[in-house]
């Protein structure tokens, strides 16, 4: 039997070999790290610095693993500082790019952890969701239920119509007949108008103006006694602020914004410098949206750069241009100018949460003013509101005084002088 001779196996052996570690190694590269703990450990510790698609205080990190030997980012990561102090050329032109900021040392950071914060910087950036598609596709839906009603309503009104004309013209042509038969209709008697009646029965007038008088007055008053009440009102501000998003979903304590609630007599408006405490580095919403009312988050993005350009601040440097521009807010709590309201007084010294006189604002999209904020309104609630104690020793030897004065045990500000004139009015 003659021997074939196969000149071309032992190459195609190895390209089958190699094809095959080329695919257990992608295999492996590709299961190197969990991407979902790498998320979690991203926003831990990296996401006060960096951004995986834009340059903040540190660079962008998608894609990360592709730039730089994984060896070299454990190195960095664990301690950049040294890496920069040996003379290593990449770590020193990192340094020198981003004006000799240091990076935090993450030493605490194993290598398996490093390598979850890696495969979570590798995923492809997930494509734009197209909300505004979304929200006309609602609106044309919208807009078909209206156009149907409209057509439903034209056509009882076309119904009607067509009724009134008919029962004139049944109307018409009974005269006629009547008439041609000569039927005689009997002519209604001229009476008295109403108006020379009752301005003839003087007792009927004498109710009507009184019954218009008390009416007047009724009205007169309630309008004279809303003057000044604001309650209910909800401007246009220049910058859109969600309280609903920040103070609800964020749950950011009220007093972090306006913190001198807590030492003054005013809640203070926050200057634009705490805003950016937390927007230097949120650049864009990605939060829920509220395409029913037109809050997208391309809305919600906008106005986050209303603020960046009140405060010149420059998102592709991560510095401040100098060239601000102030914000004009609109106040929508405003007291008279002769009552006097200290927030230490209720936030510090009684306790009070913001909502008792703010109201629900965790849930508001818009601030309003949610109480009516009239004298009323406030001995009510001096009445209602027992002093807190605990850990009050101010109020400790008078409120036991009172106690026994009044017989309670617990006093209300009422009764420890909370309706003197003096205490609100100058």
């Amino acid at each position: 039997m003659k021997k074939v001779v196969h000149r071309n196996s032992t190459s195609r052996i190895l390209g089958i070999g190699l094809a095959l570690m080329l695919m257990f190694s992608t295999s492996l590269f590709a299961q190197d790290g969990d991407p979902a703990k790498g998320k979690q450990l991203f926003n831990t510790n990296c996401a006060a610095c960096h951004n995986l698609d834009r340059k903040m205080t540190g660079p962008a990190l998608r894609g990360v693993g592709d730039k730089y030997e994984k060896q070299w980012l454990y190195d960095w990561i664990h301690n950049s500082a040294a890496m920069v102090k040996a003379g290593d050329p990449q770590a020193v032109a990192v340094f020198d790019e981003y004006n000799g900021s240091p990076m935090t040392a993450f030493p605490q950071l194993s290598e398996e952890d490093i390598d979850n914060i890696i495969a979570y910087t590798m995923e492809p950036k997930p494509e734009p969701t197209e909300a505004v598609a979304t929200a006309v596709d609602a609106g044309a839906a919208g807009g078909s239920s209206g156009f149907s009603n409209d057509v439903i309503l034209a056509a009882l009104v076309l119904v009607f119509g067509v009724l009134v004309v008919m029962l004139y013209l049944v109307n018409k042509t009974l005269k006629r007949i009547a008439e041609a038969n000569g039927i005689e209709f009997e002519k209604a008697e001229k009476r008295l108008p109403i108006w020379k009646a009752f301005v003839k029965n003087q007792f009927l007038v004498l109710v009507s103006s009184i019954a218009l008088l008390l009416i007047g007055a009724y009205f007169a008053y309630g309008y004279m006694m809303q003057i000044g009440v604001d309650q209910g009102y909800m401007p246009v501000q220049p910058i859109h602020f969600s309280h609903k998003i920040h103070a609800g979903d964020n749950q950011i304590d009220c007093k972090y914004c306006h913190s001198s609630a807590r030492v003054s007599k005013t809640s203070g408006i926050p200057s634009l410098n705490v805003c950016m405490n937390c927007h230097k580095n949120v650049m864009e919403y990605t939060g829920e949206e509220d395409l029913a009312n037109g809050y997208t988050k391309d809305f919600y993005t906008g106005e986050i750069q209303k603020l960046y350009k009140a405060v010149g601040w420059d998102v592709t440097a991560q510095q401040y241009t100098g060239e601000t521009e102030p914000v004009k807010w609109v106040r929508i709590h405003n007291l008279p100018d002769f009552v006097y309201f200290n927030h230490s007084q209720h936030v510090s010294v009684a306790g009070l949460e913001c909502q008792k006189c703010h109201g629900p604002v965790e849930e508001m999209e818009v601030l309003y003013q949610y109480s009516p904020l009239t004298m009323g309104w406030c001995i009510e609630c001096h009445r209602e509101t027992n002093v807190k104690m605990e850990g009050n020793e101010y109020y400790e030897k008078i409120h036991e005084e009172l106690s026994k004065k009044y017989g309670v045990e617990k006093l209300t500000a009422a009764q420890m002088g909370g309706l003197e004139c003096g205490k609100c009015h100058y």
